[in-house]
């Protein structure tokens, strides 16, 4: 089988020491090393490992899985064994999802390089690789699996075996069939082309032949006007039909006369219909397609609640790989809990629990390479400053330092603006949101003094000094303490024009009767200026009410609302919620009481045009699939343009009561068929999924919703539903579909399989593939579901 792959490989002397095998130690933990033997499989895209080498070995990884390599210097775990291995002998395999990265410390730097250099290259293909491509590696790894002898070729008691593993419940003499026509060679094994012929013959799709005759005047090809006629009437490609057909035709059709004739055959239609353009997903929405000049109150914003950690907020592991992660999968908002450290560094964690601590300038440094890799729109950093005086300088210099460029330390152009400024202006920058010691004009202002007094300075450095002026006077630092109180100023006896020769003194007030004396001093201490004057489009400020916010807070001013606090404020006061979102930024984190690091639905937040729903992203399910499944669009880039009545300055939309029908909608949707259904346990060999798909709405309460279709018993590999489902929806454009594939069982909850969600804005109408997605938000390939979609303007009767 590993022929089908074979032609094509990258292959180097990388590689090839790669297949010899090589003695490394797996890494977990500083107390946590033990040696293993690696090797890469003659298939060249899966690992497997042993305790030494002829040893029992067992699958470690496939190539598939891996995300990207990074060296020994790059790892927070090797770099805190650099002691004891040199740093240039470790290297560590990063894998899509929220899989534990793998660390490994090789005998010398040349087997680490070789590692390093050709896992990425063969990563680099894997990435690369089209649709069949993908096909054939997927089926090289169910032929590993089911080649249980590994001798290269597959009986058929291997290929009933293999049948089970992959969820298909056939009888013995169909398949016998099935086997001996694929048998080519009659040698009573399948290799290499004739399980390909095998496999075809047990995919074959019904349901996509009957499609493609009806449309076929032969039944052998369409030709141009009927696939013209296939796209305008049951894709809704509109006027445009014509020319997308030739394009079609020209990347799907696989024969090169059909393309000279533009005529599509059968396996060039089933092609397309599995192909992005055939995906329910809009292509059109897959680049940054929307406006990026609103100001940022417009925009939804993929935000990061907690984001150094990697588990539970008690005893979680604090990471700079958090925010690695978060900034890879398109988070623009970061959290940052900084605290007083040992040796007057500053650490990251979550406060009063056990969690692990992390230097700040370690993530400083990390947010600085990766913050615009995934998307060049700005970052916003918020910072829970929880230091003393003396740390926050530090959090200060580190922030200057090592950001550099990239930090915004004051308005774009130097003036006082009218509203926030966009994405677009932003681009490449980072934003810190946190406490601020004055308005933003009075920074502006003292900066303009500053200049005036440096011009002032520069001048009197020239002229003579007088002799009573001989002297030079101490200075004296403003005390923390004396910053947010009533100043009296005590100018120096020794007067000199400077102003920096003048002394602020406090002057302490008058006990008031029956107060002690000498008042316990608060131990929460004041900001520092320094970190102050970082803070300049998101200041952060205690919300009161709505009314108090239009008369007193500045469009450059933010609050932060709990979970609780926020629904209560919908519920209440939705329209001014709205309104409020419209000029002024909201942040919204989840309850203290989910100390799990679970998530709250927030679709409701949305709702109410908040802007930055802080997740717990390294917590998979539904929360964060819908979450995934909004920023999914617009080039995952982090920034997500709100629906137009929700920044329209007159709107009086209310989330939990919308006056009329906002461009009401029903949705058909038949859900025709499924397509290599994996098994939710793996381990459980024997069994067959019995699946069933349910569609979810998720959008305001009214049109929140699910229905799901009957159950197809022991068939996870090509089971056929042909059900339709209807849903009315008042306000499409907040509305997510999410499709859900569910393991039946009558004894207890249905078992996830796998799932996709998108926004309704971005669903294509017509016979569409939904390829499934795992738990973790990674792909199923080539795990699909096969559906129609039509949408009807207006809350339409449909007949059943």
């Amino acid at each position: 089988m590993a022929s089908l792959l074979q032609g094509r490989l990258p292959v180097n002397d990388d590689v090839l020491q790669m297949q010899n095998g090589t003695l490394m130690r797996k890494v977990r933990s500083k107390s946590w090393k033990k040696l293993r033997y690696f090797r890469l499989q003659e298939d060249g895209m899966t690992v497997w490992h042993a305790r030494q080498a002829g040893g029992r070995a067992k699958a470690s990884f496939s190539i598939s899985d891996v995300e990207t390599v990074r060296k020994g210097h790059e790892s927070e775990l090797l770099r805190s064994l650099a002691e004891e291995f040199p740093l240039e002998q470790g290297f560590t395999i990063v894998f899509h999802g929220r899989r534990a990265n793998l660390d490994l410390v090789a005998n010398s730097v040349e087997e680490a390089q070789i590692w390093t250099q050709g896992l990425q290259l063969l990563v680099d293909f894997v990435t690369s690789m089209d649709q069949q491509e993908q096909l054939d590696q997927w089926l090289s790894d169910w032929f590993q699996r089911g080649d249980k002898n590994q001798d290269g070729r597959m009986s058929f008691p291997e290929v009933q075996r293999l049948l089970h593993l992959m969820n298909v419940e056939m009888e013995p003499e169909y398949a016998f069939q099935l086997f001996q026509a694929a048998d080519a060679s009659q040698s009573d094994t399948l290799e290499g082309e004739e399980f390909i012929e095998f496999y075809k013959a047990l995919t074959k799709r019904v349901e996509v032949h009957e499609l493609f005759e009806n449309f076929s005047a032969d039944g052998q090809k369409l030709t141009l006007l009927e696939f013209v006629d296939f796209l305008r009437e049951e894709q809704k490609e509109g006027d445009h039909a014509s020319d997308l057909a030739l394009e079609l035709i020209d990347r799907y059709e696989p024969s090169d006369s059909g393309k000279l004739r533009h005529v599509l055959s059968m396996d060039g239609f089933l092609s397309y219909l599995c192909s992005k353009d055939g995906d329910v997903f809009s292509p059109a929405c897959l680049p940054v397609y929307q406006d990026m000049t609103h100001p940022l109150s417009h925009y939804y914003i993929s935000s990061s609640h907690n984001t150094y950690l990697v588990g539970d907020q008690l005893c979680g592991q604090s990471s700079v790989e958090g925010y690695i992660r978060a900034l890879k999968r398109g988070c623009r908002c970061l959290e940052v809990d900084v605290w007083d450290g040992p040796s007057g560094e500053p650490v990251v964690y979550h406060g009063h629990t056990l969690t692990s601590r992390i230097l700040f300038k370690e993530v400083v440094a990390t947010i600085a390479q990766y913050a615009f890799q995934t998307s060049d729109y700005p970052v916003i950093l918020s910072l829970e400053n929880h230091c003393s005086w003396e740390q926050q300088e530090i959090v200060a210099q580190h922030l200057t330092e090592i950001l550099g460029e990239q930090l915004l330390s004051t308005t774009l152009d130097g003036l006082l603006p009218t509203q926030l400024p966009s994405p677009e202006e932003l681009r490449k920058k980072i934003l810190v949101k946190g406490k601020k010691l004055q308005t933003l004009e009075e920074d502006l202002d003292k900066d303009e003094e500053e200049e005036e007094l440096e011009t002032e300075l520069e001048g009197e450095q020239e002229a003579e000094l007088e002799p009573e002026s001989q002297f030079e006077p101490e200075t004296q630092e403003l005390s923390p303490r004396s910053k947010d109180k009533k100043e009296k100023v005590v100018m120096c006896p020794l007067f000199c024009p400077s102003l920096c020769c003048q002394i602020m003194v406090q002057a302490p007030p008058l006990p008031k009767p029956g107060f002690p004396l000498f008042p316990k001093q608060k131990s929460k201490p004041m900001l520092c200026p320094s970190l102050s004057a970082l803070v300049v489009y998101t200041k952060t400020v205690p919300f009161h009410s709505f009314t108090h916010s239009r008369e007193h807070y500045r469009f450059y001013e933010l609050s932060s609302f709990s979970e609780t606090k926020a629904k209560g404020l919908i519920k209440e006061a939705g329209n001014e919620f709205v309104q409020h979102n419209i000029w002024q930024l909201s942040r919204v984190y989840p309850s203290g009481l989910r100390t799990d690091s679970s998530n709250y639905n927030p679709q409701e937040f949305w709702n109410a045009g908040c802007q930055m729903v802080a997740m717990n992203v390294q917590t998979a399910g539904l929360e964060m699939d819908i979450y995934d499944g909004l920023f999914r669009q617009n080039g995952a880039c982090g920034y997500v343009l709100k629906p137009e009545f929700l920044r329209d300055t007159q709107s009086s939309f209310h989330p939990e009561r919308p006056i009329s029908p906002f461009k009401a909608q029903t949705l058909l949707i038949q859900v025709i068929s499924g397509q290599q259904l994996p098994k939710e346990d793996k381990s459980k060999e024997g069994s067959i999924v019995d699946p069933l798909v349910r569609v979810e709405i998720f959008g305001i309460r009214a049109d929140t919703t699910r229905q799901e279709t009957s159950h197809v018993e022991n068939n996870g590999f090509n089971p056929y539903w042909g059900q339709t489902l209807c849903f009315r929806v008042l306000v499409p454009e907040l509305a997510l579909l999410r499709f859900v594939v569910m393991d039946y069982n009558w004894k207890s909850r249905n078992d996830f399989v796998g799932q996709y969600t998108l926004p309704w804005t971005c669903m294509q109408q017509g016979y569409r593939h939904i390829h499934l997605l795992s738990k973790d938000g990674t792909s199923l390939h080539p795990a699909s579901i096969f559906v129609h979609i039509c949408m009807l303007e207006g809350l339409k009767e449909v007949e059943s």
